[in-house]
């Protein structure tokens, strides 16, 4: 890279809408800032597009060409964002647990791996009993053992609030949160559930699928919402059950080995920005490498 550069990222998400490219573009030009690379793509009506940008000629500061594409943003309807490509911070990460350990096993080690674009700065629960997993893991564990469910979340969100996460992880967090929780931290807690939603919501999901001798179960990580795993879906997959020979204990075990799977994939692919919700909907950046090419200039 030339050492006299100065390069940044504009991003671009929205509803597709023709000029938008061109009304960028010219504002840019008009402010000197060279356009180095460029991709775009529209999925599923949503315009999504980066910019590779060179930055050290600006006319004007970078705050307020930062403040000037966010209100070009708002007056055509899309989001518009500009950072430095050096100023990437490390993503935080905060997950939620009860009492089982597979899906936080995975995550530590995707961690330890370095297979986590992000870091866990804490583990939550409303339960001792995996604590000495987290310790192990040199990370914080803090219990919420109020049995008031509002204050019990108040609690949550106000820790939330001091650590500052990019991301909440219930890592079978087995509680319902409340809508303060989930509107506080919209589109940025993700929940994996027993079952391919929307069947088999709620509790006991392998036993419903087992009862009834489905022969494909499986698991949905999905965002959370007021409405109980209603959610945007991030992702699914299924597992057999072999109707006659499996018992009830076989399904689960088959469920939690892929429930950890399905939730570490869906972690990992919204640390890494590949995703995004619209209207409801999670919407993915297909064949978006272009800041896998581009972050470590």
């Amino acid at each position: 890279m030339n050492p006299g550069k100065v390069l940044g990222l504009v991003s671009v998400v929205g509803k597709d809408q023709k000029g938008i490219v061109a009304r960028v573009s010219t504002y840019l030009a008009e402010h000197n800032v060279n356009i180095e690379d460029i991709e775009q793509k529209v999925v599923q009506g949503v315009f999504v597009m980066n910019m590779l940008v060179d930055l050290s000629e600006l006319s004007l500061p970078l705050d307020e060409i930062v403040g000037e594409l966010m209100r070009l943003g708002s007056s055509v309807g899309v989001e518009i964002k500009l950072r430095l490509l050096s100023q990437r911070r490390e993503r935080k990460v905060v997950v939620c647990v009860t009492k089982e350990d597979h899906c936080l096993r995975q995550l530590l080690t995707d961690q330890a791996e370095g297979n986590l674009p992000g870091r866990i700065i804490a583990i939550f629960s409303n339960h001792e009993v995996l604590r000495p997993i987290a310790e192990e893991a040199g990370i914080p564990f803090e219990v919420f053992p109020e049995p008031d469910k509002q204050k019990r979340d108040e609690q949550i969100c106000a820790r939330l609030d001091e650590l500052k996460p990019d991301l909440v992880v219930l890592a079978r967090y087995m509680q319902i949160l409340t809508p303060h929780f989930v509107n506080r931290w919209r589109n940025k807690l993700i929940n994996i559930h027993p079952s391919l939603l929307p069947f088999h919501p709620g509790a006991n999901a392998y036993k419903q699928a087992y009862d009834t001798g489905s022969r494909v179960a499986g698991c949905t990580a999905h965002f959370v919402t007021e409405e109980l795993d209603q959610g945007p879906i991030i992702l699914q997959d299924v597992f057999h059950i072999a109707v006659g020979t499996d018992t009830l204990d076989d399904v689960k075990r088959k469920g939690r080995e892929l429930e950890s799977k399905v939730l570490s994939k869906a972690v990992q692919l919204y640390l890494n920005d590949e995703l995004f919700v619209s209207d409801n909907k999670v919407v993915f950046k297909p064949g978006f490498d272009f800041f896998k090419k581009h972050h470590e200039l």
